[in-house]
């Protein structure tokens, strides 16, 4: 494996419902490596967008270290955390979360306004960002001009256009026909080929989990199964 990107120590994640204690994340430890296309699967239940979530830094662990790059996120303040999925983090969702009032274009820029840059340098950063997800004739659309596939691949532009080490995927094909599905997935390819992007994808699909690099199975909240493609 490529030197770790992400590795997570002793994870573990509890929630309280009234007098109840619901440990959904137990001991887990994992290495994820740069550049590497990791895919996460499990029954409902399981962990895997809990532990999706500890690793975005959206979520704090009970118990366990975290660390991304040179950042130990884990021991982080919700504010430090904002700050730092605002440039290390690129999130793509199943059902895109786009909005339909703002264009493709106005959609993608969202994440850049943000960030201290000058109108000329966010146009730059997203007409780069709809042209490499193949969209540059889509940029005046809105959300609701536009097909499933076309509005995951605005979904992952917006994912893209701050230039993330990282890029998590829930379900990212889960809403999609099998042909914008295998789109997608060879998108995600090509961001961790070409871009070196760190790709973490929850999915249901065992198909979908075989365009990755390797597939982690969860079971109540513990690793069971650590597969290489």
């Amino acid at each position: 494996m490529p030197q770790p990107l992400v590795q997570v120590r002793d994870l573990h994640k509890s929630f309280t419902r009234g007098t109840e204690r619901i440990d959904v994340l137990r001991d887990l430890t994992l290495d994820v490596g740069a550049a590497e296309f990791l895919a996460l699967m499990g029954p409902s239940g399981s962990g895997k967008t809990t532990l999706l979530n500890l690793i975005a830094g959206l979520d704090q662990p009970t118990g366990g270290k975290i660390t991304v790059g040179e950042n130990v996120i884990s021991e982080m303040s919700e504010s430090e955390l904002a700050r730092w999925r605002t440039r290390h983090v690129g999130f793509v969702f199943q059902f895109y979360y786009l909005l339909p009032v703002l264009t493709a274009y106005e959609n993608v820029e969202l994440p850049l306004l943000l960030l201290p840059l000058t109108k000329e340098q966010r146009k730059k950063q997203v007409t780069n960002a709809l042209a490499l997800v193949g969209l540059p004739d889509r940029m005046s659309h809105r959300p609701g001009q536009l097909s499933g596939g076309q509005q995951q691949r605005v979904g992952i532009a917006r994912a893209i256009v701050t230039d993330p080490e990282l890029i998590v995927a829930d379900e990212p094909t889960g809403d999609l026909d099998t042909k914008s599905a295998d789109e997608i997935l060879r998108l995600m390819e090509i961001l961790r080929e070409q871009l070196g992007k760190t790709i973490i994808m929850v999915t249901h699909d065992p198909k979908a989990a075989a365009r990755a690099q390797r597939t982690l199975h969860l079971e109540k909240g513990q690793l069971v199964r650590d597969v290489v493609h």
